[in-house]
């Protein structure tokens, strides 16, 4: 899939980050990985990003990214599959030519480490990863990695490739501006976490589409969500706000880095056997697991027996 291809792909419907299956020693399950993606993939998602935020890419070992995008890929049934990459420029530029070699449409690049930078700095870096693979590439504005509208229109001039721009720092004059600016060169995707809860106000500054972490879980959920948004059913988004995104959020809200803990104990409440979130997150107590588990029933998706088989 060129990077052309993608864009048209990602544009055109939901997206997630599937969680990372471990075993009950923590390494990667690449076999409860598939069975999970297999499933995900029978729904109505135009991209799956493998190694991703969702899927713990900042507790991965830089070794274990290629076999989980590899996997992805292998089980994806011709879902698009965009690799996470990150850290510093020299790493960066490694972890995407890995990516592109174990078979990804695409890469995100997540925010760079530690160090705050400056915007030429942010330029050079970004422009690195893209002239070192031929697959597409999206960028990830959140925490400290900003690109502001005039840098990302140079960086869109200087770099074929880069096909899309993520926002996860909420600043919506910010991205308003970039729209504007930028046009439709870019593919826009809503990257709050619960995406869903920001959706309709992303939607008004010019974002097709948003990563939606809940599809791991209830993917017939956040399918019917987004659809009912793209076509203005107010009253049935607001539904489903109310009756599983706002509990969904005070799960979350409970402690920090639920947004990735709470969504994996979704997925183990389904059935899949993708096991713990590895340190420095920790996963959720007995009491919120019960309580996610509720929300499930509120959602009205349980995966089959055939499906787990």
């Amino acid at each position: 899939m060129n990077p052309h291809q993608l864009q048209t792909a990602l544009r055109s419907g939901l997206l997630s980050f599937p969680v990372t299956a471990f075993d009950k020693d923590g390494a990667f399950n690449p076999a409860a990985y598939s069975r999970h993606i297999e499933w995900l993939c029978r729904h109505e998602a135009s991209g799956l990003f493998a190694a991703g935020g969702t899927g713990e890419f900042f507790s991965l070992g830089l070794d274990e990214i290629p076999s989980i995008v590899r996997a992805a890929k292998e089980a994806a049934a011709g879902v698009p599959i965009i690799a996470g990459c990150g850290y510093g420029t020299e790493i960066a530029v490694s972890l995407a030519k890995k990516a592109e070699a174990a078979g990804a449409d695409g890469i995100l690049l997540l925010p760079h480490y530690l160090v705050e930078a400056p915007q030429g700095g942010l330029f050079a870096h970004v422009k690195a990863v893209c002239s070192a693979v031929g697959i597409g590439v999206m960028v990830y504005n959140r925490d400290n990695s900003i690109l502001q509208p005039d840098t990302l229109l140079r960086l869109c001039d200087a770099c074929p490739n880069l096909i899309g721009f993520k926002d996860g720092s909420g600043d919506i004059g910010l991205v308003r501006q970039i729209t504007a600016t930028v046009g439709d060169r870019l593919m826009y995707m809503g990257g709050m976490p619960t995406a869903e809860l920001y959706a309709e106000a992303y939607l008004a500054a010019g974002f097709t589409t948003y990563s939606s972490a809940v599809f791991n879980f209830v993917p017939g959920l956040a399918v019917k969500y987004y659809k009912a948004l793209r076509a203005g059913q107010r009253e049935t988004c607001e539904a489903i706000l109310r009756d599983f995104f706002y509990p969904f959020m005070q799960i979350r809200n409970r402690a920090n880095g639920y947004a990735v803990a709470a969504i994996k104990a979704g997925v183990r409440l389904q059935g899949f056997d993708v096991g713990h979130v590895r340190p420095p997150l920790k996963d959720l107590t007995q009491e919120e697991e019960m309580l996610m588990d509720k929300l499930i029933d509120v959602a009205g998706e349980r995966a089959s027996t055939a499906t787990l088989a």
